[in-house]
């Protein structure tokens, strides 16, 4: 199953850093938050991927293309001809299509434009700046059970988002802005998807979270995973402080591969 990651927008919120490079590229623990995010899914068998690219998109292809040269212990036998040994090296068994999906589109045109690489199946779509340590093994498990064309991982967490209407069945029947103090859970991304999403996506300018995600809702075609364990977006230099001290203590529980 692939998984589209959106990685194309302008990460104003944590400008200190995003001016130099995209959000998803600032670096918890010398790598990117796109590579902890990544990591989580192949440890649960989930291997190719989807990036969305946008703002400063040849800053992540030009990552992946030398990330064999980054993960590695190489001398540069400038003597003999520039030859390159390699001593050791660090591989991933990851299949990576970077796709510019445009500066400006929304995030509904970004999932749009790479309808092609993902095919007639079900697929998986989260967000480039937040981890967790969801079983997405699980998630999927959940979705197919339901058969429904959308799920959705719901976390309750105090932040900047609209909030979820979540009846006793899990399914989610509306969406509002979140208020002050409110407990109510919202869209942490690490979504299933079925293809027939693709139809209610116009074009560039349609916000995934609004029609297309409102229209599944009102069908009943959309269900919320409930995670209660941990998950933390990188929307400000504060969180990613938060992320980084985590990392660095060893602490960090989204970590749940091995080195």
């Amino acid at each position: 199953m692939k998984v589209i990651i959106l990685a194309g927008g302008y990460g104003t919120r944590i400008s200190e850093e995003s001016h130099l490079k995209p959000k998803p590229m600032i670096e918890i623990g010398e790598k990117p938050i796109l590579w902890h995010i990544m990591k989580g899914y192949s440890y649960y068998g989930f291997n190719e991927f989807i990036i969305c690219c946008g703002y400063k998109q040849h800053i992540i292809k030009e990552w992946f293309a030398n990330y064999y040269l980054y993960n590695s212990d190489i001398t540069f036998d400038f003597s003999n001809d520039n030859q390159m040994m390699i001593h050791s090296n660090v591989t991933e068994p990851w299949k990576v299509t970077l796709v510019d999906t445009g500066l400006d589109t929304m995030t509904g045109g970004r999932i749009k434009r790479v309808q092609k690489y993902v095919g007639n199946e079900t697929f998986m779509l989260t967000y480039g700046d937040a981890v967790s340590d969801i079983n997405v093994r699980e998630l999927v498990k959940f979705h197919k059970r339901h058969e429904k064309i959308a799920t959705l991982t719901a976390v309750n967490i105090g932040q900047r988002f609209g909030v979820l209407g979540i009846d006793g069945l899990n399914n989610v029947n509306s969406f509002r802005e979140k208020g002050n103090g409110d407990g109510d859970r919202i869209n942490a991304g690490y979504m299933v998807l079925e293809p027939s999403i693709f139809d209610w996506i116009q074009g560039d300018t349609t916000v995934f979270e609004k029609e297309p995600l409102e229209i599944a809702s009102k069908n009943g075609e959309l269900k919320a995973y409930l995670h209660n364990g941990f998950w933390q977006c990188m929307d400000t230099k504060r969180e990613k402080d938060k992320l980084e001290e985590l990392w660095s203590m060893g602490t960090a529980p989204w970590k749940i591969w091995k080195d």
